[in-house]
């Protein structure tokens, strides 16, 4: 339908996403994490009394959202992200271990860590926690590490430029 732009500028996703967060807190005392609406969403599936319902609405929300974009916007393109490894010569098969392996280790570390990134680097830093401030440097130090590695010892580092064109 071409309704909604390709993507909205940062200069307003991001202080609408900020007054998301200041809103939610001032409401309902309840950060945005993708994590902690997993949980909550399984713990109402289990009837737990300690769950908070309708953080179950928004991690449906985040599919049925995506879903009427792709329905809204430019249309549906199929499309997965690794053309850069796939020019640099890798696999099929060893792309998707990779993409199982960094899965788990995303959520061991969601686990380990007491919420995922947009917990943390959202809302976690916005309450000036130093465990989500920790959580946050540690997670973007790593991103910055493997993107080094990975540039610096495949070659990755000459294909990007030219696939991102």
């Amino acid at each position: 339908m071409g309704v909604l732009p390709d993507q909205l500028p940062w200069w307003i996703a991001g202080p609408l996403l900020g007054l998301l967060v200041v809103a939610l807190f001032t409401i309902s005392n309840q950060p945005l994490g993708a994590s902690g609406a997993y949980i909550q969403t399984v713990k109402t599936i289990r009837r737990d009394t300690d769950s908070v319902s309708w953080r179950a609405f928004y991690f449906v929300g985040i599919f049925l959202g995506g879903g009427l974009a792709t329905i809204l916007g430019p249309g549906i393109e199929l499309r997965r992200g690794y053309s850069a490894l796939h020019a640099a010569g890798w696999s099929e098969a060893t792309i998707m271990i990779v993409i199982l392996l960094g899965a788990i280790v995303m959520g061991y570390g969601a686990r380990v860590a007491g919420g995922c990134t947009s917990g943390h680097g959202i809302c976690g830093t916005a309450q000036r926690s130093p465990a989500s401030w920790a959580a946050t440097a540690t997670f973007m130090a790593a991103a910055v590490a493997v993107t080094f590695l990975l540039t610096s010892f495949t070659g990755l580092g000459d294909v990007v430029p030219a696939v991102a064109k």
